[in-house]
């Protein structure tokens, strides 16, 4: 059986039909892409064409080829990064390509297509390899900077991994029956340097929606630079892309979990809901909590090219998940609770008062230090910027601040952000009965934020009070108990 790819050179756009989807995998339900045979490629459906999937790498590949997500473990990029002598990184890179043996090895089990997976991991392992090597070598004259070369080396890394599990994928698929193609966007031993869209037209061109099931990488090599802006949220910029240059008719992430009205495992399975249908404003909050629903830059370009989004589980194949889409609400309501563990920037002047450019010259230290703003708030003489940092970082914003304003008094502290978002939260009394819940729940609130546009209510809590802040808040909003709608109704 021969594994059909798609030739990156081939430049002809192709007849799009419009009447496609484009769906997205996670590295977490990669990791169980056999079960994905019965729910997403193939299960019941008469046709399983029409439809062009971007996967992410299998589960924690990425972070052994850059770095932990969340632990900031050293992958093969940081070891690489930090490490002068050999040993780091290519102790990493052979952690790596046994892992990648292992996941292949627990998604496919003929003889030819493990073959076929060993050898694509040797391949790219041993140019991935060979390149660190040369570039070290080049780096040692004086008038080339390892530096400069790090972010092409990440990205050199990263489509690896996405590689990998779509050749795995289209593998698994060809051998149940499906007329699945691979369409590798990573550039290996690519010399063109294309911009993300005519990447991405060369990589479609050829393929037939109508008979053919395309497996598109996560990853795309462009002039542009995914890792440069986007860093690890690429694959979602990629799958938008995607949907849009093509006009499908629906974009679709696929995860492990429904979205819902607030984390399961804090309010309980039977007090949760799932969304159903909100706006790309609700998911513009939700990004900015850090919520993993769709990438901000993602969700713009899908608003812009007029393609609906839908959130569904990857293994409930029957359920139709959430659709994210631009219309308003029918009704006002809070849709979701969420947290999110933040640092409280203050700087307090007295001389402040009237005079311009305290909150450029901050915003100048943040944007420097590469630090995420979740949101702000200032009076006369105060301006707080809640953002996403480690007290270190922070420490660092401070300590550019101090120089430019000596009289000033700028403190840090971690607190968190609990927030109720919705489509319209007008009318809802959302404040009062917020921070009476809170009252109840023993939680208090050290500030509270609500813009005119009514669709997000936040309480700046203790950042030990997260969890039970958004119970609290979840249990009052969005599933009151039966004695608290009965109050609600009485006052009303």
């Amino acid at each position: 059986m021969l594994l059909k790819t798609v030739n990156d050179a081939d430049r002809a756009d192709p007849s799009w039909a419009g009447q496609h989807t484009v769906e997205k995998i996670g590295g977490t339900s990669m990791s169980r892409v056999r079960d994905l045979l019965d729910t997403l490629f193939i299960g019941d459906r008469e046709d399983p064409y029409n439809r062009i999937f971007v996967v992410s790498a299998f589960g924690g590949i990425t972070n052994l080829l850059l770095e932990h997500k969340k632990s900031g473990g050293a992958g093969v990029y940081a070891a690489f990064a930090n490490d002068e002598e050999d040993s780091g990184w290519l102790t990493a890179l052979k952690t790596v390509a046994e892992a990648m043996a292992k996941a292949h090895r627990e998604v496919l089990d003929h003889p030819g297509d493990l073959a076929q997976a060993d050898e694509f991991v040797r391949e790219r392992v041993e140019g991935a390899r060979s390149c660190l090597f040369d570039l070290q070598r080049l780096c040692s004259y004086g008038h080339f900077q390892l530096s400069s070369h790090m972010m092409s080396i990440r990205e050199l890394l990263s489509g690896i991994g996405e590689a990998h599990s779509a050749f795995v994928t289209t593998l698994l698929l060809q051998r149940h029956g499906v007329n699945a193609r691979l369409v590798d966007l990573s550039g290996w031993r690519d010399e063109g340097n294309l911009s993300l869209d005519e990447r991405i037209r060369a990589g479609l061109s050829s393929v037939e929606l109508t008979e053919e099931l395309a497996i598109v990488t996560g990853y795309a090599q462009c002039g542009e630079g995914l890792m440069r802006e986007f860093d690890r949220g690429y694959s979602e910029v990629t799958f938008a892309t995607i949907a849009a240059l093509t006009k499908a008719r629906e974009a679709i992430i696929h995860k492990e979990f429904h979205l819902s009205s607030a984390d399961p495992k804090l309010v309980g399975q039977d007090r949760v809901r799932k969304l159903g249908h909100t706006n790309y404003d609700v998911a513009d909050q939700l990004s900015n909590m850090g919520m993993e629903a769709i990438h901000p830059k993602a969700a713009k370009t899908l608003r812009q090219a007029d393609v609906p989004l839908r959130v569904t589980n990857a293994f409930e194949p029957h359920d139709p998940g959430t659709l994210i889409d631009d219309k308003p609400a029918e009704t006002p309501g809070v849709e979701i609770v969420c947290g999110l563990n933040v640092v409280a920037l203050e700087l307090f002047e007295q001389d402040m008062v009237g005079v311009k450019g305290y909150d450029s010259t901050i915003l100048e230290a943040l944007k420097r230090h590469n630090v995420w703003i979740v949101s702000k708030t200032t009076n006369a003489n105060t301006i707080t910027h809640y953002v996403q940092a480690s007290l270190k970082t922070a420490r660092r914003v401070i300590a550019d601040l101090v120089e430019i304003y000596p009289s000033a008094e700028i403190s840090a502290r971690s607190i968190a952000i609990v927030s109720a978002i919705g489509r319209d939260l007008s009318g809802l009394k959302g404040v009062t009965r917020g921070l009476a819940a809170l009252e109840k729940a023993g939680v208090n609130v050290i500030a509270v934020h609500q813009t005119p546009r009514n669709v997000n209510l936040d309480f700046v809590l203790a950042a030990e009070d997260r969890d039970a802040g958004i119970t609290a808040l979840h249990n009052a909003l969005i599933s009151p108990d039966q004695s608290d709608t009965a109050q609600d109704r009485a006052a009303a």
